[in-house]
């Protein structure tokens, strides 16, 4: 699947457009970016730190940030504006951040315009992209997540490099069958070539330099996490070992080219780690690995179904509240925080259009705030929550995304309007600056 102000010296963006609805102070860049080490979001004794206070928070999913933020296909920086102020309005400040996908554009179910084109080959609009919108983010004191790969098929991650390794064709679920894509991205847990590949990738996202401030994005504090993917997965049981000496050489890599920014797995919790408690343990107890994550997906597990949205809410509720108590006693044992950076609920009725009601998935995103804002011993370690995910302005033409279509919460491969909350949905966002005035109190 699948949250103060600092600014930046005006002279360092006279390269670029400003919004002129933004009422930010302006100062030097480098003062507010690298000063401080405390600009930097960390963890101390458990908890999330920032500006030198515990962190905790209501965030989204803003997966396609980057390339919002770019001047080429999909860009649109005046409704990047809009949407990073409505956001700041309602109190979110975290946001999680596709940093790109990977491969040619026009295969089914995959974003584009892509990032990575091929093995070393990047598309410098979206990485311009993703400078601005850093730049955005900062004057709005906001920060980010970036995570760089992805088990799934809508960004290429695992499937991509496998095919790019010689692995053989792509293989994508709405067209292959999901048994075969199984099959397919297994293989990554033991593929060298597919993991090399990953890792100079990483190497050159890490080592980059905004153009716009001409700040590392290794000194940047607005870069919350790097986080290794969206939703590893070993995919098999024989994998776990391989799968886990990967995700530790990976958050090695990092903290090798960056030692002052978070990271952070993106894993799911045992529904990502094969059931097995012990594996989701593992690839967290790693000394590199500074808090830990969760997703719960009510609907995709079949803790509810389409026709019982309401009936099964107290049970999708009981469900949720055991995941998050039993992955807050693992984060406890090893002292860090967890942090659920998914969940989503689908609208009434399982419907897709933006005026239909959200009554189930009001009282479900309550219900998840409250483990934020609420003083509950079980799961004290849950530093912050990011709803998946942000639609803001955007107006689905199509059920199934289609190039040309605005960008909603809900990526390629799903129903656009399917988990998406959008700026309309006056509802669900009064539930969001609810939790978080409880958090400011």
């Amino acid at each position: 699947m699948l949250r103060s102000i600092a600014v930046i010296c005006l002279s360092a963006l006279l390269s670029i457009t400003t919004n002129a609805q933004s009422n930010t102070t302006t100062k030097s860049s480098n003062e507010a970016c690298c000063s401080k080490s405390s600009a930097f979001v960390t963890v101390k004794d458990g908890q999330l730190m920032r500006d030198g206070k515990p962190y905790k928070y209501i965030g989204t999913n803003f997966w396609y940030g980057a390339i919002l933020a770019s001047e080429g296909q999909g860009g649109n920086r005046d409704r990047l504006a809009r949407e990073l102020d409505s956001l700041k309005s309602i109190g979110i400040d975290n946001l999680r951040i596709l940093v790109g996908s990977d491969g040619v554009s026009g295969c089914p179910s995959k974003v584009e315009p892509t990032l990575q084109l091929a093995p070393g080959e990047y598309n410098d609009t979206i990485l311009a992209g993703l400078d601005y919108l850093l730049v955005e983010m900062q004057k709005r004191h906001m920060v980010a997540v970036l995570y760089l790969n992805n088990s799934w098929e809508w960004s290429g991650g695992y499937g991509q490099y496998l095919e790019w390794a010689g692995a053989g064709k792509r293989i994508i679920p709405s067209v292959d069958g999901w048994p075969a894509f199984w099959e397919y991205v297994k293989l990554y847990a033991k593929n060298e070539k597919a993991q090399q590949l990953f890792e100079e990738y990483v190497k050159f996202i890490l080592a980059r330099t905004n153009r716009y401030t001409n700040i590392k994005y290794k000194d940047d504090p607005t870069i919350m996490s790097w986080q290794i993917g969206n939703e590893p997965r070993a995919f098999a049981d024989d994998n776990k070992k391989p799968f886990i000496e990967w995700m530790k050489r990976t958050s090695k890599l990092i903290r090798s080219l960056d030692d002052r920014h978070l990271i952070s797995t993106g894993n799911e919790g045992t529904k990502g780690c094969e059931e097995d408690m012990e594996l989701y343990e593992a690839i967290h107890a790693d000394e590199n690995i500074d808090y830990m994550n969760i997703h719960i997906w009510p609907y995709n597990w079949a803790w509810t179904r389409e026709n019982t949205l309401q009936e099964k809410l107290g049970y999708a509720k009981e469900q949720t509240k055991k995941y998050i108590e039993d992955h807050s006693a693992i984060a406890k044992k090893y002292n860090k925080p967890l942090v659920l950076e998914e969940f989503g609920y689908p609208r009434d009725g399982f419907k897709f259009d933006v005026t239909t009601p959200t009554t189930a998935r009001d009282d479900y995103y309550s219900f998840i705030f409250s483990f934020v804002t609420d003083n509950n011993p079980a799961t004290a370690t849950l530093a912050g929550c990011n709803f998946w995910g942000w639609a803001g302005l955007a107006k689905p033409v199509h059920t199934i995304w289609e190039a040309g279509d605005d960008y909603t919460g809900d990526p390629a491969q799903e129903q656009q309007g399917l988990n998406s909350v959008f700026a309309s949905d006056a509802s669900t966002i009064q539930c969001i600056k609810e939790a978080v005035k409880k958090i400011e109190k």
